[in-house]
């Protein structure tokens, strides 16, 4: 589908930053020709502003996928994931791990959720950047408590893994 994307826009770089940004915000195009989180309509500014380009860039993005099945099919199914506990970890006592990936980055998610439940702790939520919009990817996972530093190596072995935090 980013084939599509970029083919279908690749002379308006503002229109690609447009539906690289509803892809990331989970945002979808409904049947009135606006732009949604969920329920709550997205007013072009506040989208324009989020992806840096001029308000006309929404209104022609939004034409152009209005006048493509396939991408209007895509780009009203989108729905948000949902809350990343990441900024509000410490304050209700959950550890972050965020693990920076290169472009080898097959089979990190279930190398390190494995090395954590090996610890015998619970994860709560694992969210990764796709590897197609992000140049490196941050793979983030909360866990129920603080882990430990010394794990840091431990990842650190793991093929593809670049940087890895925790706090």
């Amino acid at each position: 589908m980013w084939e599509k994307i970029n083919e279908k826009f690749k002379k308006y770089p503002a229109r690609i930053r447009v539906a690289e940004k509803m892809i990331e915000l989970g945002l979808s195009l409904n049947d009135d020709g606006k732009i949604y989180c969920g329920n709550l309509k997205i007013s072009d500014k506040a989208l324009a502003t989020a992806a840096d380009v001029d308000r006309r860039a929404i209104k022609s993005t939004i034409e152009v996928i209005c006048e493509d099945e396939e991408l209007y099919n895509l780009f009203s199914n989108i729905t948000p994931a949902g809350t990343l506990l990441k900024n509000i970890a410490k304050n209700i006592s959950l550890g972050v791990i965020e693990i920076e990936v290169g472009s080898e980055s097959e089979g990190i998610l279930a190398k390190t959720t494995n090395l954590i439940s090996k610890k015998g702790i619970g994860i709560r939520q694992a969210y990764a950047e796709d590897t197609e919009l992000q140049q490196s990817p941050i793979l983030t996972i909360i866990t129920n408590e603080p882990v430990k530093g010394d794990l840091i190596n431990e990842f650190l072995k793991i093929k593809g893994v670049t940087r890895v935090s925790i706090y």
